[in-house]
């Protein structure tokens, strides 16, 4: 599954700061805008696989899982 997410990227400085609008506590920082964007995604990669396991941990079992489009 591909899903696209929105960066909010600047420089400052000597470093470009960024985060991702859609998923809060997502940030990260790098020397250059393709290092940040790199940091971006591997970071929201990160995020996404805890949130998945924390919800399946809080479910516990005789849950279903159903897709939601905004």
């Amino acid at each position: 599954m591909n899903t696209t997410f929105t960066a909010i990227i600047k420089q400052s400085g000597k470093w470009w700061i960024g985060w991702i609008e859609e998923v809060p506590g997502v940030n990260a920082q790098g020397k250059t805008k393709e290092e940040l964007l790199r940091s971006l995604k591997e970071i929201l990669g990160e995020a996404l696989e805890f949130n998945r396991t924390e919800a399946h941990e809080a479910a516990e079992s005789g849950y279903s899982e159903e897709l939601v489009t905004v």
